[in-house]
Protein backbone atom coordinates (compact mmCIF):
# COMPACT_ATOMS: atom_id res chain seq x y z
CA UNK A 1 0.00 0.00 0.00
CA UNK A 2 1.89 3.04 -1.27
CA UNK A 3 -0.70 5.77 -0.66
CA UNK A 4 -2.95 6.65 2.24
CA UNK A 5 -6.69 6.17 2.07
CA UNK A 6 -7.37 9.52 3.70
CA UNK A 7 -7.68 12.20 0.97
CA UNK A 8 -5.52 14.89 2.60
CA UNK A 9 -2.58 12.63 3.32
CA UNK A 10 -2.86 10.88 -0.04
CA UNK A 11 -2.76 14.26 -1.81
CA UNK A 12 0.28 15.28 0.23
CA UNK A 13 2.05 12.01 -0.63
CA UNK A 14 1.32 12.35 -4.34
CA UNK A 15 2.51 15.96 -4.29
CA UNK A 16 5.65 14.90 -2.42
CA UNK A 17 6.37 12.12 -4.91
CA UNK A 18 5.96 14.50 -7.84
CA UNK A 19 8.20 17.07 -6.15
CA UNK A 20 10.97 14.51 -5.59
CA UNK A 21 10.67 13.27 -9.18
CA UNK A 22 10.85 16.82 -10.54
CA UNK A 23 13.82 17.57 -8.26
CA UNK A 24 15.69 14.50 -9.55
CA UNK A 25 14.77 15.26 -13.17
CA UNK A 26 15.99 18.86 -12.81
CA UNK A 27 19.40 17.75 -11.53
CA UNK A 28 19.72 15.09 -14.23
CA UNK A 29 18.99 17.81 -16.80
CA UNK A 30 21.61 20.04 -15.14
CA UNK A 31 24.08 17.14 -15.28
CA UNK A 32 23.60 16.79 -19.03
CA UNK A 33 24.34 20.50 -19.46
CA UNK A 34 27.51 20.20 -17.38
CA UNK A 35 28.54 17.14 -19.38
CA UNK A 36 28.05 18.94 -22.69
CA UNK A 37 29.96 22.01 -21.48
CA UNK A 38 32.93 19.93 -20.32
CA UNK A 39 33.02 18.02 -23.62
CA UNK A 40 33.51 21.33 -25.42
CA UNK A 41 36.97 21.38 -23.85
CA UNK A 42 37.81 18.40 -26.06
CA UNK A 43 37.26 20.34 -29.30
CA UNK A 44 40.90 21.64 -29.46
CA UNK A 45 42.11 18.07 -28.96
CA UNK A 46 39.89 16.91 -31.82
CA UNK A 47 41.27 19.64 -34.08
CA UNK A 48 44.79 18.64 -33.01
CA UNK A 49 44.09 15.04 -34.02
CA UNK A 50 42.86 16.12 -37.44
CA UNK A 51 45.85 18.42 -37.99
CA UNK A 52 48.28 15.80 -36.72
CA UNK A 53 46.78 13.18 -39.01
CA UNK A 54 47.05 15.46 -42.01
CA UNK A 55 50.62 16.39 -41.06
CA UNK A 56 51.64 12.75 -40.67
CA UNK A 57 50.05 11.84 -43.99
CA UNK A 58 51.79 14.74 -45.73
CA UNK A 59 55.21 13.86 -44.28
CA UNK A 60 54.76 10.20 -45.16
CA UNK A 61 53.84 11.07 -48.75
CA UNK A 62 56.78 13.45 -48.95
CA UNK A 63 59.12 10.75 -47.67
CA UNK A 64 57.79 8.36 -50.29
CA UNK A 65 58.39 10.97 -53.00
CA UNK A 66 61.95 11.84 -51.97
CA UNK A 67 62.87 8.17 -51.64
CA UNK A 68 63.12 8.12 -55.42
CA UNK A 69 65.97 10.64 -55.40
CA UNK A 70 69.22 8.81 -56.22
CA UNK A 71 71.78 8.39 -53.44
CA UNK A 72 70.10 10.67 -50.86
CA UNK A 73 66.59 9.24 -51.21
CA UNK A 74 66.74 6.74 -48.36
CA UNK A 75 68.27 9.25 -45.96
CA UNK A 76 65.68 11.90 -46.86
CA UNK A 77 62.87 9.37 -46.46
CA UNK A 78 64.14 8.53 -42.95
CA UNK A 79 64.19 12.22 -42.05
CA UNK A 80 60.62 12.68 -43.23
CA UNK A 81 59.66 9.52 -41.35
CA UNK A 82 61.03 10.98 -38.13
CA UNK A 83 59.13 14.21 -38.78
CA UNK A 84 55.97 12.18 -39.45
CA UNK A 85 56.47 10.46 -36.08
CA UNK A 86 56.03 13.87 -34.43
CA UNK A 87 52.57 14.03 -35.97
CA UNK A 88 51.77 10.54 -34.68
CA UNK A 89 52.77 11.60 -31.15
CA UNK A 90 50.65 14.74 -31.44
CA UNK A 91 47.70 12.66 -32.57
CA UNK A 92 48.15 10.29 -29.64
CA UNK A 93 48.37 13.23 -27.23
CA UNK A 94 45.14 14.61 -28.65
CA UNK A 95 43.43 11.25 -28.15
CA UNK A 96 44.61 11.04 -24.54
CA UNK A 97 43.44 14.58 -23.82
CA UNK A 98 40.03 13.91 -25.37
CA UNK A 99 39.61 10.75 -23.30
CA UNK A 100 40.56 12.63 -20.14
CA UNK A 101 37.97 15.31 -20.88
CA UNK A 102 35.31 12.65 -21.53
CA UNK A 103 36.05 10.94 -18.21
CA UNK A 104 36.00 14.29 -16.42
CA UNK A 105 32.68 15.20 -18.05
CA UNK A 106 31.13 11.89 -17.02
CA UNK A 107 32.41 12.17 -13.44
CA UNK A 108 31.15 15.73 -13.02
CA UNK A 109 27.78 14.83 -14.53
CA UNK A 110 27.38 11.93 -12.10
CA UNK A 111 28.26 14.14 -9.14
CA UNK A 112 25.85 16.87 -10.24
CA UNK A 113 23.03 14.39 -10.86
CA UNK A 114 23.46 11.92 -8.02
CA UNK A 115 24.46 14.05 -5.04
CA UNK A 116 21.30 16.23 -4.87
CA UNK A 117 19.02 13.46 -6.14
CA UNK A 118 20.22 10.91 -3.62
CA UNK A 119 20.35 13.53 -0.87
CA UNK A 120 16.59 14.03 -1.12
CA UNK A 121 15.49 10.85 -2.86
CA UNK A 122 16.95 8.31 -0.43
CA UNK A 123 15.40 9.83 2.75
CA UNK A 124 12.09 10.24 0.93
CA UNK A 125 12.21 6.64 -0.32
CA UNK A 126 12.97 5.38 3.19
CA UNK A 127 10.07 7.38 4.60
CA UNK A 128 7.66 6.19 1.90
CA UNK A 129 8.77 2.56 2.31
CA UNK A 130 8.30 2.78 6.06
CA UNK A 131 4.81 4.19 5.57
CA UNK A 132 3.91 1.49 3.05
CA UNK A 133 5.06 -1.25 5.44
CA UNK A 134 3.14 0.17 8.41
CA UNK A 135 -0.01 0.90 6.40
CA UNK A 136 -0.02 -2.52 4.74
CA UNK A 137 0.37 -4.28 8.10
CA UNK A 138 -2.43 -2.22 9.66
CA UNK A 139 -4.71 -2.75 6.68
CA UNK A 140 -4.42 -6.52 6.97
CA UNK A 141 -6.08 -6.30 10.39
CA UNK A 142 -8.81 -4.06 9.03
CA UNK A 143 -9.41 -6.31 6.07
CA UNK A 144 -9.96 -9.20 8.47
CA UNK A 145 -12.35 -7.06 10.54
CA UNK A 146 -10.17 -7.37 13.61
CA UNK A 147 -11.22 -5.65 16.80
CA UNK A 148 -10.34 -1.97 17.02
CA UNK A 149 -8.97 -2.57 20.54
CA UNK A 150 -5.54 -3.26 19.06
CA UNK A 151 -5.34 0.13 17.37
CA UNK A 152 -6.78 1.87 20.40
CA UNK A 153 -4.10 0.24 22.54
CA UNK A 154 -1.39 1.27 20.09
CA UNK A 155 -2.72 4.82 20.11
CA UNK A 156 -2.35 5.02 23.88
CA UNK A 157 1.27 3.89 23.63
CA UNK A 158 2.28 5.89 20.54
CA UNK A 159 0.18 9.03 20.17
CA UNK A 160 0.97 12.37 21.87
CA UNK A 161 -0.69 12.91 25.27
CA UNK A 162 -2.53 16.10 24.22
CA UNK A 163 -4.29 14.17 21.45
CA UNK A 164 -5.25 11.40 23.88
CA UNK A 165 -6.53 13.93 26.39
CA UNK A 166 -8.69 15.50 23.69
CA UNK A 167 -10.47 12.16 23.30
CA UNK A 168 -10.92 11.30 26.96
CA UNK A 169 -9.74 12.52 30.33
CA UNK A 170 -8.92 8.91 31.22
CA UNK A 171 -8.54 6.94 27.94
CA UNK A 172 -7.04 3.89 29.66
CA UNK A 173 -10.03 3.42 31.94
CA UNK A 174 -12.40 4.02 29.03
CA UNK A 175 -10.56 1.40 26.99
CA UNK A 176 -10.64 -1.12 29.85
CA UNK A 177 -14.39 -0.82 30.32
CA UNK A 178 -14.94 -1.10 26.56
CA UNK A 179 -16.28 2.39 25.88
CA UNK A 180 -17.11 2.01 22.19
CA UNK A 181 -16.93 5.70 21.41
CA UNK A 182 -13.56 6.20 23.07
CA UNK A 183 -12.11 2.97 21.61
CA UNK A 184 -13.22 4.01 18.15
CA UNK A 185 -11.78 7.50 18.58
CA UNK A 186 -8.45 6.11 19.79
CA UNK A 187 -8.34 3.60 16.94
CA UNK A 188 -9.18 6.35 14.45
CA UNK A 189 -6.31 8.45 15.80
CA UNK A 190 -3.86 5.60 15.29
CA UNK A 191 -5.22 4.55 11.92
CA UNK A 192 -5.09 8.06 10.53
CA UNK A 193 -1.42 8.23 11.49
CA UNK A 194 -0.83 5.50 8.89
CA UNK A 195 -3.27 6.95 6.39
CA UNK A 196 -6.15 4.55 6.96
CA UNK A 197 -9.84 5.18 7.59
CA UNK A 198 -11.44 3.28 10.46
CA UNK A 199 -14.52 1.14 9.87
CA UNK A 200 -17.89 2.43 11.10
CA UNK A 201 -18.62 2.35 14.80
CA UNK A 202 -19.97 -1.03 15.92
CA UNK A 203 -22.07 -1.64 18.94
CA UNK A 204 -19.89 -3.98 21.05
CA UNK A 205 -22.34 -4.42 23.89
Amino acid sequence: MMYALTPARRSAQILGDLTVLLWCAAWIWAATIVHDLVLKLAEPAQRLQVAAGEFTSAMTDAGTSVSRIPLAGDELQGTFGRIAAVGVEADAAGVRFEQTVQHLGLALALVVALAPALGLGVPWLVMRTRFARRASAARRFLDSEADLDLFALRAMSRQPLPKLAAISADPVSAWRRGDTEVVHALAELELRSVGLRPPPVRDRR
